[in-house]
Order: structure tokens, then C-alpha cells, then sequence
């Protein structure tokens, strides 16, 4: 008979033992930047209004997403160099301090340059949490940790919107930034004592600091020229589009991984393969909302249960990813499928019924979820120690230029057809959004290295 004596210890899970504070720390506070993100898009046209500053509504966003391109460069290669601890510290110090400018603003000018301080925010932290859960967690348990990140953004995908209109009316717009800058202080202070107690980094990081930085303004002044010729009408946007085309292709060869643009097979396609994913899906999930109450008299509240019913889906398919022993590769295989499939899906049904697309985009959502987590999992297991913080990062570029490149790409093509044939302005982004997913499923194919 096995005694208690006997019996063997329990399995160390991500909240057992040691791992408790450290997961906890780490989902906290994703749940807050989710938070944050999610919530200013409700919160801007309150902001524009009171700062009168309609005429950079747009930069509002753009801002945060061309500095958050910048840190995420930088914070690669500090990462591998000093580990993560002080870069981490030192980018919750810039996100926070982007809260305290934004939210005392006078001006839409300043509000601008907080969102901006903001965005160095998130990107260093984004990281640095990236190398942290490599290096914190054993190999077994870090798929379960992405899956427990991925959950991090469900509230406030469901909430967010919500309670930022509620507070913007109720107490003031100020007050959705300001308001979270105690809450950020718990969970920074949760991690610190496991960001101390790291090993340094044995070897130096292979990548030159200066080259990376140079790349890093190509690429964000790039993506900042694209977006602007992106807004603008007729045929004066195209060497303005060129110009920004010509950043980007000098600097992305030179921080993402040899042959990501050309899909080369390995950590190439995985890099890649995040970005068609990101870009297809997040296009996708912008436009659902427009197309449901344009055409289909959907008030914004049903439209969000759609957009609800999709990242319910990404939760379940996360968790059950995370906690698979099946191989990565073969569920970001069967996300990119989902993704596309789910695309094709809520493209068809919302040309005859807004409530079709519910359970479509539960399919897109949940391809996410398998897909998503599963691609952080491959990034770091291929990597070297001391190239972590430069694979995190380019995974974060390429997640965000996705993202921002398509949906910018999707609007010129909705606004180039105009508001009388807004319906096929909308099929044809549609078009889009399932091409580039399509792209997505070849590159999950290409995830094995050639050997």
C-alpha cells in the first residue's frame, strides 16, 4: 500500500509552488495593457471632442502602434543583452508615464505624444515577457502559460469598450488612463523578485546594436509613411505609399529571421506565418462591425456579440492547445485552416445575414486560439538563449505590421468604393482578408526546418 509518505509529488503546474505569484504577475498585468488597448476605442471620440483635436483622431491610434514598432526593435537586442529584468522595468515606467501625460493632457498635440510614450511601453514589456517565460518556466508548462495569456485578453475584449464609454461618460476620459496607473504597480511588483533572480545571459547576443536601430527607424518611419498615404486620395498617395514601402524593405530584412520574407521553411514561416494570421484575422475583426450595422441595421451592442462570440472561441481553442501534447506544429496547421475557413465563412453569410457570422467568426476565432499560442511556443523553442529577445521581437513586428498594414490597405480599398457601394467595398476587403489567410495556411505548412 502507498502511503502519503510515498507518494510522488505533484506535478509543478503554473500555479503551483514557485510559479504561483510569477503567472498571476504576468496575467495581471496583460489583462490591464489588453484593457487599455481595448478600451480607447471608445474613449477617443470623447477625447477628440474634448480636446477638439478631430483632426488627429487617427494619430490617437497611429502613435501608439509606430513607437510600439520602435521599442519592440530595441527591446530585442537590450533583452538579449542585459536579460530581461531592467528593460521590463524601465518600459512599465515609459507605459505609465504615457498614462499620466495622456490623461492630463491640455491639448490634442500632448494627448498625441502620451499615446506615443505608450506605446514605448508596451513594446519593451511585451518582450521582455516573452524571454521571462522562457527562461522562468520549464519547456512543458509554456504552452499552458500562452494559453493563460491568450484568456488575459477575453475580458477585456468582452468588457473593455464597455466600461471605457461608461467611464468617459460617467466620471470623464481621463480618468480610463489615469485611473489604471495604480493598478499597474501590483503586478510589476509580483514579477520583480523572479526578474532579480534570473541568470544572466552566458553568451552575447549575436546581433549589433546599431544596424538594429537604424532598421528600427526604417521600419517605423515606413510604416508611419504608408499609413498617412494609405488616408490620403488619388494618385498623390502612391509616391507617398512607395516611399514607405521602401522603409519598410530596408528594415524588416535586417530584424526578422533570413528568408521570412520569402517563407523560408523553420523559424522563417513561423515569423511569417504570425504576421499573414494577425493581419487576415484582426482586418477581418475591424471591418465585422461596420458591415454589420451598415448594412444590416445591427446597433453596435448585437454587432459586438459577434466580435464576443470570436474571442470566446480563441479562449477555448487556447486552452485546449495549451494543455495538448499533440505537436505545435500540427495547431498552427489547424488554426490557419479555421482562419481562413472562418474568413471565407463571415464573408459569404454577412452578404445575406448579420447573425450568421456568429457562429462563422466563432470558427476564425477560434483558429486563433490554436494557432496563436502555439507560434510564441515555436519562436522561443527554436531560438538560442541568446537570441530570444531578438525572435520575440521580430514576432512582435510581425504581429503588429500585420495587423496595421491590412486593416490600413482594407480601409483604402472600403473608401475607394465609396458609401453607395460600400457593400462591395466590404466583399472585396473580404477577398483580401481570405487571401492573405490562405497565405497564412501556406506558410503553417512550411514550419519544419529543411534539414
Amino acid at each position: 500500500m502507498t502511503t502519503v509518505l510515498d507518494a510522488p509529488p505533484p506535478a509543478r503546474g503554473v500555479l503551483g509552488g514557485g510559479n504561483r505569484a510569477l503567472t498571476i504577475g504576468i496575467v495581471l498585468l496583460v489583462t490591464l495593457l489588453a484593457f487599455e488597448a481595448m478600451a480607447v476605442s471608445t474613449t477617443m471620440p470623447a477625447v477628440a471632442r474634448g480636446l477638439d483635436g478631430l483632426s488627429l483622431y487617427a494619430w490617437g491610434f497611429s502613435a501608439t502602434l509606430i513607437t510600439s514598432l520602435l521599442s519592440t526593435v530595441v527591446a530585442g537586442g537590450w533583452v538579449d543583452r542585459s536579460g530581461p529584468a531592467r528593460p521590463f522595468l524601465v518600459g512599465i515606467a515609459a507605459f505609465v508615464a504615457g498614462l499620466a501625460i495622456a490623461g492630463s493632457a491640455p491639448s490634442m498635440w500632448v494627448f498625441v505624444a502620451g499615446r506615443a510614450v505608450q506605446g514605448l511601453g508596451t513594446g519593451i514589456p511585451m518582450v521582455a515577457l516573452y524571454v521571462l517565460i522562457a527562461r522562468a518556466y520549464p519547456e512543458h508548462l509554456r504552452s499552458r502559460v500562452f494559453a493563460a495569456l491568450s484568456a488575459a485578453w477575453v475580458l477585456p475584449s468582452l468588457v473593455g469598450p464597455a466600461v471605457g464609454g461608461a467611464v468617459a461618460d460617467h466620471v470623464g476620459w481621463r480618468w480610463v488612463f489615469l485611473g489604471l496607473i495604480p493598478l499597474v504597480i501590483p503586478p510589476t511588483l509580483m514579477l520583480v523578485p523572479v526578474l532579480r533572480g534570473l541568470p544572466s545571459t552566458s553568451e552575447e547576443s549575436t546581433a549589433p546594436l546599431r544596424p538594429r536601430l537604424v532598421a528600427a527607424v526604417a521600419i517605423t518611419a515606413g510604416a508611419a509613411i504608408l499609413l498617412y498615404g494609405l488616408d490620403g486620395a488619388g494618385w498623390t498617395i502612391v509616391p507617398i505609399a512607395l516611399v514607405g514601402v521602401a522603409g519598410l524593405g530596408f528594415g524588416l530584412p535586417r530584424l526578422l529571421p533570413p528568408g521570412t520574407l520569402r517563407m523560408r521553411p523553420g523559424l522563417p514561416s513561423v515569423i511569417l506565418a504570425r504576421g499573414l494570421l494577425a493581419g487576415a484575422f484582426f482586418g477581418t475583426d475591424v471591418y465585422i462591425p461596420l458591415t454589420l450595422t451598415s448594412l444590416h441595421d445591427f446597433t453596435p451592442t448585437m454587432a459586438g456579440v459577434v466580435l464576443t462570440v470570436g474571442g470566446l472561441g480563441w479562449s477555448a481553442a487556447s486552452q485546449i492547445q495549451g494543455r495538448s501534447e499533440r505537436p505545435r506544429e500540427f495547431f498552427v496547421l489547424l488554426g490557419a485552416v479555421l482562419v481562413a475557413t472562418g474568413i471565407v465563412s463571415v464573408t459569404v453569410a454577412l452578404q445575406f445575414s448579420g447573425w450568421a457570422a456568429v457562429p462563422a467568426w466563432m470558427i476564425g476565432g477560434a483558429g486563433m486560439g490554436f494557432a496563436n499560442g502555439s507560434l510564441s511556443v515555436l519562436t522561443l523553442d527554436r531560438s538560442a538563449e541568446r537570441e530570444q529577445g531578438h525572435n520575440s521581437s521580430a514576432l512582435q513586428i510581425s504581429d503588429t505590421l500585420g495587423a496595421s498594414l491590412v486593416v490600413g490597405a482594407a480601409g483604402a480599398l472600403v473608401t475607394g468604393f465609396g458609401e453607395d457601394r460600400l457593400g462591395t467595398g466590404l466583399a472585396v476587403a473580404g477577398t483580401l482578408f481570405a487571401v492573405i489567410a490562405v497565405l497564412g495556411v501556406i506558410a503553417a505548412l512550411r514550419l519544419e526546418a529543411v534539414k
